[in-house]
């Protein structure tokens, strides 16, 4: 018996019972619906997340203060003469950040309030949209001069040009002289709902010693390591060997560490969706044998007029192969479809991968097999007289 004898005698005996057929496929339906969409999900997410953090540059370090009292804090001019002390580095912006309400006329709106120096536009990779960013002479001249982002523009001037207007911080007047370029939202909350003064008018503003946060972004990521140790140095000398009172922060540390659990995260979901594939198989395999129990009487006229042992097994297991492929080719469309669904529903990113739709399809294809065997030979096996005899 040729193979596209035997597909058509399966497809056959698959069309006859439509509705067990689909109840049987919905094991393998199910497995692959949840593979296809939740892996695409999963990696969706981790694509959104690795993409900001690769925003930032994979040449950035992060420096945090956390020492307490005027011995453990690290001063702005402090920070800002380590450039001079560490070789390597391209940028360094010393930073401090107040939640405050800041109010134009009768608008105000809730924003994070930055304080810092020059370099903190590139580092932190932010445009100007209009006016200018922060210079240096502000921090000389401790000028009372702001810089907003756009979403807080949009809030408390409308549409006009904000530049040259004047805005109230802590009940002190600062004059806007620059727009940010819409940058949207990252893990740490959103970059437009900002307003950005002079460090040295930071800390008279709110009335604080030393900075909390240093942004070092290195020439080239290969020095990205020497940096970090020349901090580690001028830090520890500064803080007199406490490490305790620092952190040195790594942004390709960040990203290592978030491949590793994204890789992790998709291998479980991948897991626990092959659970229902193999579930999928074990009704499968249950259906087919009902099914050879009821052909019985088929199998022994079929074997009486000359079919031989493995023209019956080829054929159950073809039969199991094409409900297992059929389940996972609507699985695949399901899939993709939920997937999409959930994007759109959630506003979340997904990301389709055709090496886990090919392996999907194969392993439910595979489970037929596997789980198929079992029926087909036990059919193979039957002798023509007693199959002849079943009632």
């Amino acid at each position: 018996m040729s193979f596209l004898q035997a597909f058509k005698m399966a497809m056959k005996s698959i069309l006859s019972n439509k509705l067990r057929s689909l109840l049987t496929m919905l094991g393998i339906i199910i497995g692959v619906t949840a593979v296809i969409a939740l892996v695409a999900l999963g990696q969706g997410a981790t694509k959104s997340v690795t993409e900001q953090v690769q925003s930032l540059g994979t040449n950035l370090l992060t420096v945090s203060i956390l020492g307490r009292g005027s011995t453990n804090t690290l001063k702005a001019e402090e920070a800002a003469a380590i450039v001079d002390q560490v070789e390597g580095i391209e940028y360094l912006a010393p930073v401090n950040t107040q939640s405050s309400t800041v109010k134009f006329g009768t608008a105000s709106e809730s924003v994070g309030v930055v304080g810092t120096n020059a370099d903190y536009a590139p580092v932190r990779d932010y445009e100007v949209a209009s006016g200018r960013f922060i210079a240096q002479i502000d921090l000389d001249m401790y000028q009372k001069v702001a810089v907003v982002g756009s979403a807080t523009a949009t809030s408390l001037f409308g549409f006009s040009d904000p530049v040259g207007e004047y805005v109230l911080i802590q009940g002190t007047r600062y004059k806007v002289v620059g727009v940010l370029a819409e940058k949207g939202s990252s893990t740490t909350g959103s970059n437009d709902e900002v307003v950005i003064i002079p460090e040295t008018s930071f800390e008279r503003l709110f009335k604080t010693k030393g900075v909390r946060t240093i942004y070092v972004q290195a020439q080239s990521t290969d020095l990205i390591d020497s940096v970090a140790a020349g901090l580690e140095t001028t830090l520890g000398g500064h803080f007199r060997g406490s490490t305790d009172s620092y952190r040195v922060f790594n942004q390709s540390d960040a990203l290592s560490a978030l491949s590793s659990v994204s890789d992790t995260l998709t291998l479980a979901l991948a897991g626990i969706a092959g659970i229902s594939l193999l579930v999928g198989g074990i009704g499968i395999m249950n259906i087919m044998l009902v099914s050879v129990t009821e052909r019985t009487r088929e199998i022994g006229i079929r074997k009486a007029i000359g079919a031989k042992k493995r023209d019956i097994l080829i054929q159950f297991l073809i039969e199991s192969m094409a409900l297992s492929g059929l389940g996972g080719l609507l699985g695949i469309a399901i899939g993709v479809g939920a997937a999409k669904g959930a994007s759109t529903a959630f506003d979340m990113e997904i990301v389709f991968s055709a090496n886990v739709i090919v392996i999907a399809f194969v392993f439910s294809v595979a489970i037929g097999v596997v789980f198929g065997m079992f029926p087909a030979n036990k059919a193979a096996k039957l002798k023509p007289i007693e199959a002849l005899r079943f009632e």
